[in-house]
């Protein structure tokens, strides 16, 4: 497996990104065309269905992403209250969702230094990931 680094952690998944995505795409442009050259009742719910599969194909997405989102806030405040020395350890609270992901990519070493930075600075997730110095990989992405 080639080491992950900031360039290259973005995962796509090639079933849903290049085979779901553009059926439901292509199939709404489909549907569409067929509304504009034979306007009936079932042609239009023929977009309408197929514009709705779009959605619910979105949301699959943002609901996969949302609940690793949540098991991966879970996962770095544990981590963080066995890292952070104890002034830091009582904010861990005031980190939002966001930096706690750009977190998860930092070792221990440097887990410390950039939670003080993202308090105080406000830092977002990009900014968090793009100040790690040793990438601490996680293959296990949705």
């Amino acid at each position: 497996m080639e080491k992950q680094t900031l360039s290259n952690h973005a995962k796509s998944d090639p079933p849903f990104h290049f085979v779901l995505v553009p059926i439901a795409l292509l199939n709404v442009l489909y549907t569409l065309y067929h509304v504009v050259r034979e306007f009936s009742l079932g042609t239009v719910w023929s977009f309408v269905f197929a514009f709705g599969f779009v959605v619910a194909v979105g949301r699959i997405r943002a609901y996969a992403t949302k609940s690793q989102d949540r098991v991966i806030r879970l996962e770095e405040r544990i981590r963080l209250s066995q890292v952070l020395p104890e002034p830091l350890r009582a904010r861990i609270g005031e980190l939002t969702t966001e930096q706690l992901v750009g977190l998860r990519f930092a070792p221990d070493s440097e887990l410390a230094g950039l939670a003080k930075r993202a308090l105080e600075e406000k830092l977002s997730r990009k900014a968090i990931k793009e100040s790690i110095k040793e990438w601490r990989p996680d293959y296990a992405r949705i």
